[in-house]
């Protein structure tokens, strides 16, 4: 996602400025270049109170989504705190590392600057910034400000409520518009039931079902890609970031097919789905999509195996039928012969398994990472057998003790240091 960063650099004159000023052009030239950034700089390094009075009310005017504040040599400590207080982002304190020693004296001292408007800060009571010590600037505080920025742009449609019985992905939605800024709008299932689509979308998920699917002559095939454009232009009509949606009980019976494998297909093309009305784990497959991961998808820790240390990552058919590893069927194994699921082992590789989740109207971050391993198509569903990087048993107690809702976001990489500095940046606790 692309975001606006302000940047400056602090400097005094005590001290080599002038290469300071010259690293800092560096630096410019470099972010400039940048596709995902939209770069907002203070020309040329300042030093003085009003100075910064004015950086930081052009950045206020041109709304950053945060501000990289270098330290190119010691400074004084009022610019900082002149900076957050007519712009109030999100703040990167970024030190240079030491030049060689010219004369014996000390030419940056950079990282005490860096020190300095830390320790100003925090006696201040604001909190929301991490430090970086190096040449580049810190990659993982920029895909924490995604996470901010694609959650406050956000807009997630609820459609009908939370599946029967699954109180605990019930939410306040008011406090998650306080905490992020993300809007949700609610919808009834039969605004989808009865929704327009275009015939060339269901020719486009006819194709994706050939492509993608073994039986491709499921008698039910049809209707899949019918659902599927509805989904999408019901989306792309709303404008929804994302979808949360009571996909049974009364799914089946009232459209006549369950929704899983036509959210697999709309998925497949980077929208975001949720089953079962969970807008918490809408909310974290955003934040995930945010920093660049490819079409998360949500699971259930399902048959955990203590000893191996591995669990199945699985759902009922939900999975984007990108991700599969071979084969790949339309099963219709529950609601009556209604279910209409993906089917498909996931690929290898490393995975991401995440969730912001709510409780009593305050966020925490739940978060794992393992290894997704081959295993033969054994079930029904989309699954992937994740060997765990920590203890699964460790695992589970976090998860059980602490009452984390049963869905996590699962995505292919690592994203875990971009969302602890999101969480610092928010005032979320890490489990």
């Amino acid at each position: 996602m692309k975001i606006k960063l302000g940047i400056v650099c602090l400097t005094r004159q005590t001290f080599d400025y002038q290469t300071a000023g010259k690293i800092y052009q560096d630096i410019r030239e470099k972010l400039e270049r940048r596709l995902d950034l939209s770069l907002v700089a203070v020309p040329d390094t300042i030093e003085t109170a009003t100075q910064a009075e004015q950086a930081g009310k052009m950045f206020h005017r041109e709304q950053v989504d945060c501000v990289a504040i270098i330290s190119g040599t010691f400074h004084l400590g009022h610019l900082v705190l002149e900076i957050k207080k007519w712009c109030d982002a999100p703040l990167l304190l970024w030190g240079l590392p030491e030049l060689p020693y010219d004369g014996g004296k000390i030419r940056l001292n950079s990282v005490c600057g860096v020190n300095l408007n830390a320790s100003n800060l925090v006696k201040s009571g604001i909190n929301d910034f991490v430090y970086h010590i190096g040449e580049d600037i810190d990659e993982n505080f920029l895909d924490a400000v995604r996470i901010i920025a694609a959650l406050k742009s956000a807009k997630i449609g609820l459609l009908g409520s939370h599946a029967h019985g699954f109180f605990n992905v019930g939410m306040d939605q008011l406090k998650a518009y306080k905490k992020f800024g993300v809007g949700i709008e609610h919808f009834e299932l039969e605004e989808v039931f009865k929704y327009p689509f275009l015939n060339e979308e269901k020719d486009l998920f006819l194709k994706l079902i050939k492509e993608n699917f073994e039986n491709k002559e499921h008698k039910n095939a049809e209707k899949v890609a019918e659902l599927s454009a509805k989904l999408k232009f019901f989306m792309d009509n709303h404008a929804l970031s994302g979808l949360a949606i009571r996909c049974w009980p009364e799914f089946a019976e009232g459209f006549g097919i369950a929704p899983c494998a036509s959210m697999s297909l709309v998925q497949s093309l980077g929208y975001i789905l949720a089953c079962e009305g969970d807008i918490d784990c809408a909310i974290t497959m955003i934040a995930h999509k945010a920093v660049g991961a490819e079409t998360p998808f949500m699971a259930d820790i399902s048959q955990a195996d203590i000893k191996e240390n591995t669990a199945l990552m699985w759902h009922c058919g939900v999975a984007p039928c990108n991700l599969k590893d071979s084969e790949c069927t339309l099963d219709d194994y529950h609601a009556g012969g209604k279910g209409m699921t993906a089917g498909f082992v996931l690929k290898k590789g490393f995975v991401d398994m995440t969730r912001l989740d709510s409780i009593s109207g305050e966020y925490r971050l739940f978060h794992e990472r393992g290894e997704a391993v081959r295993m033969p198509k054994l079930l029904t569903g989309s699954y992937a057998k994740v060997r765990f990087e920590n203890s699964l048993k460790d695992v589970l107690d976090k998860v059980i003790y602490s009452g984390v809702a049963h869905h996590v976001s699962v995505v292919y990489g690592d994203y875990t240091r971009a969302f602890e500095i999101f969480c610092r940046l928010k005032d979320i606790k890490v489990l």
